[in-house]
Formats: C-alpha cells, sequence, structure tokens
C-alpha cells in the first residue's frame, strides 16, 4: 500500500526535524554565549541567570495561553531532579564555552548519547538496536576526529563538556520519562521556571555583577533561542524515542562549528571535514533506517 502525497510525516521523521531544529537554535545560544563571555566579558553564572530568566518571559504567553493547566503535574519530583541536573550542565557547559574553542566544547558533549543508550535501555525500556549503537559510534568517532585529544590543542578545560553531557543525558531520560504522562509545553516551562531561581542564587553568590549595555543584545538572543530550542527539544522527545534521537543530536556538531566560523571568523581545522561527514551520515543513515523498519512493521 503506497502513502498518500499528502500523508502526514512519520513519527521517527517529525521527531528528527524536532531534533535539528533544537539543534539550529542551541547553535545559536552557544554562539551567542562565547560572545557574551569573551566579548563582553560577563561571568558564566550570569549568562546561565539571563539564559533562563529570559527564556522564562519568552514563554510567559505560552504560559497566559495555557492557563494554570500547564503547571498541572503529578511528577513533582522527577521535574525537581531534571531541573538540578539540567542546572549544574548548564554551569558547567557555559564555563567550558568561555574557556575552549566551540568546535571543541561541542565534539566532547558527543559523549552524550553512550549516556543516554545506556538510561533508554535501562530506564525506559527502549530497543536498543545494532544500528542504533552503530551510527552512535560513528557519529563519535567524527566527534574524536574533529577534537583530535592526542593534539598539543587540546585543552583540560575540554574535559568539562564530559560532564555537562553526563549530566544532560540525565536531564534527557527524564525528559523522555515525562512526555509519557505530560504535555511538551508543560515539560519546557517547568524547566525554564525552575531553573530562574536556581541560577539566580548562583549569580548572587558570585557576586551579582549586572551586564554592561553592550551585552544585552547577546543575552537577548541566548534566552529566545534557549525557549525555542527547549519546545523544540521535547517536541522531539514526545513523539520518537530517546535512543533513536542521539545521532541527530550529533547535527550540532557541524551547525556549531559553521556559526562559529561566521561569526568569529575562526575556521575550523582540516579534520573537522571528515568528522562532520562521518556525523551527519550517521543521522541520515539512522533516519533512512528507521523509517524503512516502521515502513516494514
Amino acid at each position: 500500500m503506497t502513502s498518500s502525497p499528502n500523508a502526514a510525516p512519520s513519527a521517527s521523521l517529525r521527531g528528527a526535524a524536532f531534533m535539528f531544529s533544537a539543534g539550529l537554535a542551541f547553535a545559536g545560544v552557544n554562539v551567542a554565549t562565547q560572545w557574551a563571555g569573551m566579548v563582553d566579558g560577563l561571568s558564566s553564572t550570569a549568562i546561565a541567570f539571563w539564559q533562563y530568566f529570559i527564556a522564562l518571559l519568552f514563554a510567559l504567553p505560552l504560559i497566559w495561553r495555557e492557563g494554570f493547566k500547564a503547571l498541572a503535574t503529578n511528577h513533582p519530583g522527577q521535574h525537581i531532579i531534571r531541573v538540578v541536573l539540567a542546572a549544574a550542565g548548564v554551569q558547567v557547559w557555559v564555563f567550558a564555552l568561555t574557556h575552549v574553542a566551540i568546535w571543541q566544547v561541542i565534539a566532547l558533549s558527543m559523549t552524550s548519547p553512550f549516556f543516554v543508550m545506556a538510561g533508554a535501555g535501562l530506564f525506559l525500556g527502549e530497543r536498543i538496536t545494532l544500528t542504533r549503537v552503530a551510527t552512535t559510534l560513528v557519529g563519535f568517532t567524527g566527534a574524536l576526529i574533529i577534537i583530535a585529544p592526542w593534539s598539543e590543542t587540546f585543552s583540560v578545560y575540554s574535559l568539562l563538556p564530559v560532564l555537562a553531557a553526563a549530566l544532560w543525558a540525565g536531564t534527557s531520560l527524564l525528559t523522555k520519562r515525562l512526555t509519557r504522562d505530560e504535555a511538551p509545553a508543560s515539560i519546557a516551562i517547568y524547566l525554564m521556571l525552575l531553573l530562574t531561581p536556581i541560577n539566580a542564587a548562583l549569580w548572587i553568590g558570585s557576586g551579582l555583577a549586572m551586564p554592561p549595555v553592550s551585552a544585552w543584545a547577546a543575552l537577548a538572543v541566548i534566552g529566545v533561542l534557549t525557549a525555542m530550542a527547549q519546545y523544540f527539544m521535547t517536541r522531539a522527545y514526545a513523539v520518537a524515542d530517546a535512543a533513536y534521537l542521539q545521532p541527530f543530536d550529533d547535527l550540532k556538531l557541524p551547525l556549531n562549528v559553521i556559526l562559529g566560523w561566521l561569526v568569529f571568523a575562526a575556521a575550523p581545522s582540516v579534520s573537522f571535514w571528515p568528522g562532520a561527514l562521518l556525523i551527519v551520515g550517521a543521522s541520515l543513515f539512522l533516519m533512512r533506517q528507521e523509517d524503512r523498519r516502521k515502513a516494514l512493521a
């Protein structure tokens, strides 16, 4: 039976599209974060606070439209644990971005799929196929080619994204679990709502220095794109398996490097291109294989 030309795209294809959109938004966030830290001189705690405070303001119309039902939840404990993991990941991530080249930071974050893969099988009961494992390994190999940890340019600060990757893997797994019972908009709103006071406490503890006027444009971009990225990512987990989505999350590497190249005029190393090809190729191959498998099911 052939499908109509107007048929809705499969859940896996929609999930991949949402994850790609989230990666594009996060690429904008990361480049703007580097600008705020390296050019405007903001601390990581200040950037993290304003990032999620502005994102929360951007989400207020959604809260107004949905009403208090958007905050209804049967899993307050899971939301709190998710936000604590996310807050720790944000602080570590922002600190790394202000000390390390963007493509190296993103490449090291590619260790996240290993944590997600293991967690998806252990805690979510998802099927971990050989294809999913193989494409994740190919994507990670591409990341290693780009970062070249054996080279002289490797910095100890670059190890921080590995810690952030582990923390965010826990966040992703809890996001997937929550999508079984709650709306994507509610999950995204809770993250921004609960992260704001945590980041505020960390910012106050670091000295409460107000950003200079020159930094507000970058902070506005960071906040708006963060709100968009969180919503897109939650939508992705709502329609597709967490393990399936991981190679598409790898696409943020070439997106970040290309955008950083355009903004900072910092050309990536020669090894970037074969590494990026492996990452993109693995993602596209997995999408094709998953769609074919579901069509035959």
